[in-house]
């Protein structure tokens, strides 16, 4: 299961996913210096399955996503690609814009 986000405004839908076992996880990105939070107010709306991950992807024009899992299918559905990715303390994490 993945929690899941959407934001929209008047010209964008994002959408922010992570794995269910990362919600309130705060991680340490050394590289950057800095830490992230990937907290309940930013991924935490609801709980859903990779049907529902698909449709989210599918109607977003931005995606913010964290987890081994999610960013997965993303990647096997064409999303993202292998230079999309960066880890943050061993987990994976992507973002992508539709233009």
């Amino acid at each position: 299961m993945y929690w899941a986000k959407l934001f929209t405004t008047k010209t964008e839908i994002v959408v922010a996913l992570c794995d269910e076992e990362l919600l309130d996880k705060t991680l340490d990105f050394k590289k950057k210096g800095v830490k992230i939070k990937i907290s309940k107010h930013f991924y935490g709306e609801r709980l859903v399955d990779e049907n529902i991950v698909l449709k989210l992807l599918n109607k977003a024009t931005i995606g913010n996503l964290i987890g081994k899992n999610v960013v997965n299918i993303a990647k096997k559905h064409g999303f993202i690609s292998k230079g999309n990715i960066i880890n943050i303390d061993g987990i994976p994490h992507a973002q992508f814009v539709k233009i």
